[in-house]
């Protein structure tokens, strides 16, 4: 019910903001990495000019017993794509390599090939296709969520719910989609609309990806 929506909602964005920390923490710290190491060169520099005699070694910094970084692959763009899709019940795919994944963004319709620029991207009620091979499309019905795409050729998206598209009933669809309509229609006050709309909408959105099937 209600509830059991609210505890997968509260799970999926836990895990959300848990997927945009790494996110940025990892491009944190290959910025601070760079404008550390510049420091240090420049440092360096200045030490050699002013150093009194011409043997003395040049002194230790943190960075001398540090492990290198890691660096990202600099082999060019990857065959695959290397999908993670998380649900808050399950994991549909883990680290599965494909060609191609198409989300519905709220911003649009986007399509994500190894390479692509690291994005974030809120999900709206839509069909997120997978693309396993140039044959094998496997479709889910997505009611919300986040799109994660990193720059070494992965990608996260956690999703609140999603359905196969086969298994939408195209019956209790349409039939849905009337009720939340006559409740618009209805409505006392402008809360009672608001959610009404929001069945309209993920509705519509159903009986979009059962008329594409």
């Amino acid at each position: 019910g209600t509830r059991a929506r609210a505890m997968s909602t509260a799970v999926a964005l836990r895990h959300a903001r848990r997927c945009a920390k790494t996110l940025f923490a990892r491009t944190a710290a290959r910025a601070n990495t760079a404008a550390s190491q510049a420091s240090i060169d420049a440092f360096m520099e200045k030490f050699d000019v002013a150093k009194t005699s011409p043997t003395m070694d040049r002194p230790s910094t943190p960075t001398t017993f540090a492990s290198a970084p890691v660096e990202e692959s600099a082999k060019g763009t990857a065959d695959k794509l290397k999908l993670n899709f998380y649900l808050p019940h399950e994991v549909a795919h883990d680290e599965e390599e494909v060609d191609m994944v198409l989300v519905p963004a709220t911003t649009g319709d986007f399509g994500i090939l190894p390479g692509h620029v690291p994005t974030v991207s809120q999900l709206r009620p839509g069909v997120v296709s997978v693309h396993l091979n140039d044959k094998d499309v496997k479709k889910y019905f997505v009611s919300s969520g986040f799109a994660f795409v990193h720059a070494d050729s992965t990608a996260d998206i956690c999703a609140i719910e999603a359905v196969p598209v086969e298994q939408l009933d195209g019956d209790a669809v349409r039939k849905g989609l009337a009720e939340h309509q006559a409740k618009f229609t209805n409505a006392k006050d402008d809360f009672e609309k608001a959610n009404a709309q929001i069945g309209i909408d993920v509705c519509n959105a159903m009986v979009a990806a059962l008329d594409a099937k």
